[in-house]
């Protein structure tokens, strides 16, 4: 993986796709050691999908009529908590799905995303849904980055964002990039115990 912890410079180079991993002793309750998948990041700010903060629901108690779908919903954020959003790898199933990275896209037709999931045309492992978002005025994520909140991982593939647990995402994560940022994997939440 080639992840790297940003300087003011190098801001514009955060793109859709990449990751940000929130730094070790960040205390802020919404990303406290969260995974957040940009998805937008222009001009007008930037949007994402905190990756590994699991909420209590699931899909059949926030949509009426789809009792047979368990699926696990995450929470992407503290904002707009009334708003479900979707992730899935594999091919492109819409033609308003918005690529992100190599077998991995955002969005799409919900309603035909429920009917392929129905059908079995697609795999609950292979989507993710999120209630809420990660969203950064302009220029405001430029300036966590240049106060060190957030470490920025360009090279996470898909299968990395589906398959690790929840818990151990931001651990293994750093633990991939190496060097200083292996250390950091094995930080405690509290700097006072390290």
């Amino acid at each position: 993986m080639n992840c790297l912890n940003m300087d003011k410079k190098m801001h514009k180079s955060v793109k859709a796709g990449d990751l940000l991993i929130s730094e070790p002793f960040l205390q802020d309750e919404n990303f406290v050691r969260s995974v957040v998948l940009i998805c937008e990041n222009n001009e007008n700010g930037s949007f994402g999908l905190v990756l590994n903060k699991l909420s209590i629901l699931k899909l059949n108690e926030l949509i009426d009529n789809i009792s047979p779908l368990e699926c696990d919903v995450y929470v992407g954020g503290p904002v707009e908590q009334n708003t479900l959003h979707f992730i899935y790898k594999g091919e492109s199933l819409f033609e308003s799905s918005i690529k992100l990275k190599e077998n991995l896209w955002w969005g799409g037709d919900f309603d035909e995303l429920l009917e392929m999931l129905k059908i079995g045309k697609i795999k609950e492992d292979n989507i993710r849904f999120f209630i809420g978002y990660s969203g950064w005025a302009s220029g405001q994520l430029e300036d966590e980055l240049a106060e060190n909140t957030w470490i920025v991982c360009d090279t996470a593939d898909a299968e990395s964002v589906f398959t690790a647990s929840p818990e151990e995402l931001w651990r293994i994560i750093l633990k991939n990039m190496g060097g200083e940022y292996q250390q950091m994997a094995n930080y405690p939440i509290d700097p006072r115990l390290n």
